[in-house]
C-alpha cells in the first residue's frame, strides 16, 4: 500500500475554519504567524468577514498555515509514512513544506507574498476563470489556441480531473467562450467566482515576485516524494524554485499528477486541509482508489484507524 497526502488550493476557505487548531497549536497560528502576515490570522479565520478571508492575499497563507498545522498534528499518529504529497496550487507549497522542503516561516512569508502579488495581478487586467464541462484537455487546448491565433487571451489553467478542466481568460474571452460553448463542441461553460485568470499569462507579474520571494529561501532534501504541478511529477530539488515560479503562469495538472501516482503504486489518498476538494479529485480520477479527508482535528483519529486497519498484516490490502 502506497499513501498520498494531498493539499488544498485557495477556494477551500470558510469564515470559522481551524477553530480548534487555533487553540492546539499557538506555536504556528499565534504571534509568529500574525508577525509574518501582518494582520491577525485567528480573526480572518474565525470572523471574517467572508469578503476579506476570501480575498487573495488573505486565504492563499490562512490555507497554508490552517493545513500545515493539521498536517503536523496528523503525521505525529500516522502508521507508516506517506510515500508522496501533491498540492492545488497553493497547496504545493504546504505538500513541500510537510516534506521539510522549506521551514514553517519560510513558506508561509513566501505565500504571503505570493498572494499578495496574484491579488494584484488580478487587480490590474479585468480577467477571471471558468469551468468547461463536456471537453477533455485535447479539445480545451484546441479552443484556447484557436480564441489566441484570433488576437483573445484564453489558457487551460487546470486540469482537475477527468471532465473538470477549468480555462482562465480576459471577461471579454470568457463571454466568448459561453457564447459559444456548443459550436465549440463544449457541453457547458461554468463562470467561477474568483478575482482574475490564475495560472494563465495575466500572472507574469506575479511570477516575477514569487521567484524574488524564493531567491533566498533555503531549500532541504524532500523527505518523501512531493509532485510539481507544472510537471505531474516528484520535484527535483534543483528545480523546486524555477517549477514554483512556472506554477504560477502554467496549468495545475492534478489529475495528472494522481494518475502517476497511481500507476506509480500509490493506492491511497489522503486529504490534508480545509474541505474536501482533493478527496474529490481523488475519486474521480483513480476509480477504486481509498480516500480519507482529514479536513479538522476531529478527522485526524477516524483517518488514523482507517490506515492503521489498511497497513495491518492481513489488512485489506
Amino acid at each position: 500500500m502506497g499513501i498520498a497526502v494531498m493539499f488544498p488550493g485557495q477556494g477551500s476557505q470558510f469564515v470559522g475554519m481551524g477553530a480548534d487548531l487555533f487553540e492546539r497549536r499557538p506555536d504556528l497560528l499565534g504571534d509568529v504567524a500574525d508577525e509574518i502576515l501582518g494582520w491577525s490570522l485567528r480573526d480572518v479565520c474565525l470572523k471574517g468577514p467572508e469578503e476579506a478571508l476570501t480575498a487573495t492575499d488573505r486565504a492563499q497563507p490562512a490555507l497554508f498555515a490552517l493545513g500545515y498545522a493539521l498536517w503536523t498534528e496528523l503525521r505525529a499518529r500516522l502508521p507508516l509514512a506517506p510515500s508522496a504529497a501533491a498540492g492545488h496550487s497553493l497547496g504545493e507549497y504546504t505538500a513541500l513544506t510537510a516534506a521539510g522542503v522549506f521551514s514553517y516561516t519560510d513558506a508561509l512569508a513566501v505565500v504571503a507574498e505570493r498572494g499578495r502579488a496574484m491579488a494584484e495581478a488580478a487587480a490590474a487586467a479585468p480577467s477571471g476563470m471558468a469551468a468547461v464541462i463536456g471537453a477533455d484537455r485535447a479539445l480545451a487546448d484546441e479552443v484556447a489556441a484557436r480564441r489566441r491565433g484570433d488576437g483573445g487571451l484564453l489558457w487551460v489553467a487546470n486540469v482537475n480531473a477527468p471532465g473538470q478542466i477549468v480555462m482562465a481568460g480576459g471577461e471579454e474571452d470568457l463571454r466568448w467562450l459561453g457564447d459559444h460553448a456548443r459550436d465549440l463542441g463544449l457541453r457547458r461553460v461554468i463562470p467561477l467566482k474568483v478575482a482574475g485568470a490564475f495560472h494563465s499569462e495575466f500572472m507574469a507579474p506575479a511570477a516575477a515576485r514569487v521567484a524574488a520571494a524564493l531567491e533566498g529561501v533555503e531549500i532541504h532534501e524532500p523527505r518523501f516524494p512531493v509532485y510539481s504541478n507544472v510537471t505531474a511529477r516528484p520535484h527535483d530539488p534543483d528545480r523546486i524554485r524555477e517549477l514554483l515560479v512556472a506554477q504560477v503562469v502554467s496549468p495545475v495538472l492534478f489529475a495528472d499528477t494522481l494518475a502517476e501516482m497511481a500507476g506509480r503504486g500509490i493506492d491511497t489518498f489522503v486529504h490534508v486541509g480545509p474541505g474536501d476538494v482533493t478527496a474529490g479529485l481523488a475519486k474521480r480520477t483513480v476509480p477504486g482508489a481509498r480516500v480519507v479527508t482529514v479536513s479538522e482535528m476531529s478527522g485526524i483519529q477516524p483517518a488514523v484507524e482507517a490506515l492503521s486497519t489498511m497497513a495491518a498484516p492481513g489488512g485489506d490490502d
